[in-house]
């Protein structure tokens, strides 16, 4: 029969084994701790770099170029703007962007029909039917006078115009500077039939009528 001494040293010995065992169990719960915290950091890390990776064009901003075609993005899908259908044109608002011929457009009635002024007469090239042509340009909305798009901004270049039946332009453009010289400059007045019409653009109302300065540059 074991004596009482070596009771006590097998009972020390079994308390020792089951500190052991709990130390080890606590140890191995801290380190799921510590990997599933690291896990999670990882994870909103990778989470936010692909919010701001999918987000970050969302403020860009799309020009308004003489096509026919209405660009497609969130702002467009989303807001309804109404139309100005019967609203008279205020006259010019924005100061000339620096380049751009002086030209003056006048309080009054929206145009219904297409209407072209020279206000200067090229000496180059005349600019025929289903052409293509550098033209400079500036866009100016009836409704509020405000200024577009411009191919004067710093930077821009000519816009290259395909006149040609088939061609993704609005139709005042493509029955108004068929006759022009290249070196002129014309003010195109257009209704909204041959601008955008009832569906508008990035930045112009449906049923808006239109001006436009145009300056050819060269053809082809």
């Amino acid at each position: 029969m074991p004596s009482s001494k070596e009771v006590r040293a097998r009972q020390n010995r079994q308390k020792e084994r089951v500190a052991a065992q709990r130390a080890e169990r606590q140890r191995i719960r801290q380190r799921r701790r510590r990997l599933g915290g690291a896990v999670g950091v990882i994870v909103l890390v990778i989470v936010v770099v692909l919010g701001l990776t999918l987000g970050g064009g969302s403020n860009n901003r799309v020009a308004v170029s003489p096509t026919s075609e209405t660009p497609t993005t969130a702002a467009t899908a989303t807001t309804v703007v109404a139309s100005v259908k019967g609203k008279p044109c205020i006259g010019m608002k924005d100061p000339l962007p620096k380049g751009s011929p002086a030209f003056l457009i006048a309080p009054g009635p929206a145009p219904t029909k297409l209407a072209t002024q020279d206000l200067t007469v090229g000496t180059g090239a005349l600019v025929p039917k289903n052409a293509k042509v550098s033209m400079n340009y500036v866009g100016v909305a009836c409704s509020t006078g405000k200024i577009f798009d411009t191919s004067f901004k710093t930077g821009r270049t000519p816009f290259d115009a395909d006149l040609s039946p088939t061609a993704s332009l609005i139709a005042g453009w493509k029955q108004g500077i068929p006759g022009m010289k290249i070196g002129g400059v014309r003010l195109l007045s257009i209704p909204p039939a041959l601008a955008y019409g009832a569906a508008g653009n990035s930045g112009i109302a449906p049923d808006e009528a239109l001006f436009f300065l145009v300056q050819a540059v060269k053809l082809g």
